[in-house]
This record gives structure tokens, sequence and C-alpha cells, in this order.
């Protein structure tokens, strides 16, 4: 994480007020089970308190329970994919992206020695974690670069769920595959034969993106936000703590994750910790990466993000 984006961070943590205005009695704070939650581990297991107040934290099981909880305005503080969370603003709900909590953490795993590079991908099939989802169009625009098209060059397969193709890769049904943190380490740990001959993050920079890519944001309902700037100060406050936590405690880390169900063994956790890519940046400073992201998703798929870039209102200042 930048020097600047702690300090700053902890400048205004320390200026913020801890006076809440708000009506209800708690605050939940919706996180997902599985990688995107393994950052929160702190937030479960101590769950901060504003004023008096307390902040419980709940972990749900996949990111369309958490869209349903968002739209229908039970839940005002989660996590979401970045495409996710500007399609939901740009349909209409008031929500907003306050930090980036996940960054780039994709590798290529391959179990074919002839694969050294992205131009040996021609003519290959890769299994991608993702139809539609950040590490498909960040793996599109890599090809892209290269002049590969996947419809003609090579073959992408989306029928296998991220655990199913660590799965698959141990077993040696696939030979190559995309996936994210802590799948990639599961499946090397499963098959240490395995490799990752393409720097996936810095293949994306070259195809033309930002440093790394967003892929786990905090969002926020607006009008909550508005009310409680004191209470959704605490909340980042702790939020930022344990990442930092979790970066320099991997073993306590998956041992929390597995006594809070976060569907991760300790031991797979605490391995996949040191290669998560885990941050906490401020919607302000990571405004440039994500919208690098959206241009991507642009070229693809537009409706996937709404149709255009997030407006202003998208990105909350705190």
């Amino acid at each position: 994480m930048k020097k600047s984006t702690i300090a700053a961070l902890s400048a205004a943590l320390c200026l913020a007020p801890l006076s809440l205005a708000f009506a209800q009695d708690a605050i939940v704070v919706y996180g997902l089970k599985g990688p995107s939650g393994l950052a929160m581990v702190r937030l479960f297991e101590d769950p901060p308190v504003a004023d008096g107040i307390p902040i419980s934290v709940q972990a749900l099981p996949s990111v369309d329970v958490m869209v349903a909880k968002l739209v229908s305005g039970e839940a005002k503080i989660g996590i979401l994919p970045p495409n996710v969370a500007a399609k939901l603003a740009a349909a209409g709900r008031s929500l907003s992206v306050v930090a980036v909590v996940g960054e780039g953490m994709l590798s290529l795993l391959s179990a074919d020695p002839s694969v050294g590079s992205v131009a040996d991908l021609k003519g290959k099939t890769i299994e991608v974690a993702g139809q539609g989802a950040t590490p498909d169009f960040v793996f599109r625009k890599i090809l892209s670069a290269y002049a590969l098209d996947p419809e003609k060059d090579l073959k992408l397969g989306y029928s296998l769920a991220y655990p199913e193709i660590a799965q698959a890769l141990i077993a040696g049904r696939v030979s190559l595959a995309l996936l994210p943190e802590p799948f990639a380490t599961m499946a090397r740990s499963g098959k240490p034969a395995l490799t990752a001959p393409i720097d996936i993050q810095a293949e994306w920079a070259k195809a033309g993106g930002n440093a790394t890519y967003p892929m786990t944001t905090i969002v926020v309902d607006r009008a909550f936000a508005e009310r409680n700037p004191g209470a959704l100060r605490v909340v980042l406050g702790a939020w930022r703590a344990s990442v930092l936590w979790t970066i320099a405690n991997p073993a306590e880390a998956g041992r929390l994750a597995e006594k809070h169900d976060l569907g991760l063994k300790a031991a797979v956790a605490a391995a996949a910790i040191p290669r998560g890519a885990f941050v906490f940046i401020p919607a302000s400073e990571a405004r440039p990466s994500l919208e690098a992201l959206y241009r991507t998703f642009l070229g693809y798929a537009p409706a996937s993000i709404g149709g255009a870039l997030p407006s202003d209102a998208f990105y909350l200042g705190w």
C-alpha cells in the first residue's frame, strides 16, 4: 500500500468526528464469503463500536445476494466487484464507491511446458474464472494487445466455477487456467508442478491498463453516508486496520477465516494472503485505476457497467 495513501487516510480518520446521527440501533456491514471477505477477518472477530452503537458484520454467500440487499435498501455498506457497483449506480441506485480493498491478483496457471508467453496461447484452451467479470475482460484486453482473437485464435472456457477450475488443474483435466487468489494458491498447493509463465498484472499494464486493476470495492448508500459520516469513518477505519493486520498476520488471519466460516480453510487462506493484493485505497485515489478498468468493460460489454463511465458522484470522499 502506498505510504501516501496510508498517511492521508490516517490523518482523515484522526480528524473524523465520532458522534453519530442515525436512527437505527446498529449498523450491519456486509462482506462476502471467499477471498473478498478475507481481509475483513478482524471485523468479524472484533467488530467496532461507534459512540456506543454496535457494528455487526455478516458474510453473504454470493454477489447476487449482496446486490439484492443493496437494491432493497437493507444493506447500506458492503463489497462488490467494480463493474457490478457501476451497473447498480447507472441503474439509479444511490450507491458510491468509498474504497478499493482488492487489486489485481490473477494468475495464469499452466501445466503446458510449451507456454512461456502470451503469444504461445494461440491455439490453446484456457479456463477463465468469471465470464463477463473482471478476469474475463482483463484477459481479453491482454490477448488483444498480442492480436489474439479469443473467438478465432484460441478458446476460452467458462463452464467451471473457481474451486472446480483449481481441482481440474490438480487432476490434470485442465492444462491452462486464469484464476484469482486464493484459488490459484489452492491449485498450486495441490499440484506444485504448475507454473505461472505470464505475469497478468504486468501484461495488463503493457496493454494500456493502469498499474493494476481493482477487483473489490467497498460501496455505501449515499444517503446513509450523508446522514452518518462519523459512523462511516469508524467502519472504514476499522476496515483499513483489518486489511493491514491481515497482510501482517497471514497465519492468524487464515485461522480466523476458517473460524468465521468464510469458505476458506486456514492453511489455504494463510498461503494466499501474501499473493492476495489486499489494499485500502480511498475512491478519490483509486479512480484512475477504476476508470481504466471501466473503459475496458465499455470496449467489450458496455451494458455490464451501465453504458458509460460512472459520474463524479460515484466516487465518494469522506
